[in-house]
């Protein structure tokens, strides 16, 4: 249902004069800390139970978009891999700066996987850490400002040194190429 209402209104926009499209797919939503609070206390694995339907929506929205590029001419898009990267920030931190991937700088309980960060939460206590920059997620379900930094970085520009998270084009491709 999702991606049947997303092609509609890409269609929609198309037929409006719209051409070139940047997406992002859905992260490693079971490895966030609101989800790792949901396995064995104290456990702290991915809440595997959780990736199936993010792993069919990624698989779903790539088959759509492939499809589209096919039916629509001039249809030009960029599809981000924030699955991929999420995985590979949490598998290899240090690349990115990075050295705390499990718990969020903001939050209540385990992994701080509470949703607590302040404003008119269930839960008004809550814990904040010294340097967010060092955090993958800032709360329970969030990236950090330094997470989203690599992420728009490569959805601009790709990475020619390390792994491919971004195509068929990257979204500044889309900006300077007709």
């Amino acid at each position: 249902m999702v991606i049947g209402n997303l092609t509609t209104i890409i269609q929609g926009i198309y037929e409006k004069g719209g051409r070139k499209f940047a997406f992002m797919n859905l992260p490693r939503l079971w490895c966030l800390p609101g989800m790792r609070i949901l396995t064995t206390p104290g456990n702290g694995e991915c809440l595997e139970e959780a990736s199936s339907l993010s792993s069919l929506h990624n698989q779903a929205l790539g088959r759509a978009l492939r499809k589209l590029e096919k039916k629509l001419k001039g249809f030009k898009y960029s599809l981000f891999d924030t699955n991929y990267i999420f995985g590979h920030m949490t598998e290899n931190p240090s690349i990115y700066g990075l050295s705390e991937v499990k718990v969020a700088c903001c939050g209540a309980g385990v992994f701080r996987g509470v949703f607590s960060c302040g404003g008119k939460r269930t839960v008004k206590e809550f814990e904040l850490c010294g340097d967010p920059s060092q955090h993958l997620f800032w709360d329970s379900y969030h990236a950090t400002e330094a997470a989203y930094d690599v992420i728009s970085n490569r959805m601009w520009s790709g990475d020619d040194a390390g792994p491919r998270f971004v195509g068929p084009y990257t979204v500044e491709q889309l900006f300077t190429e007709p």
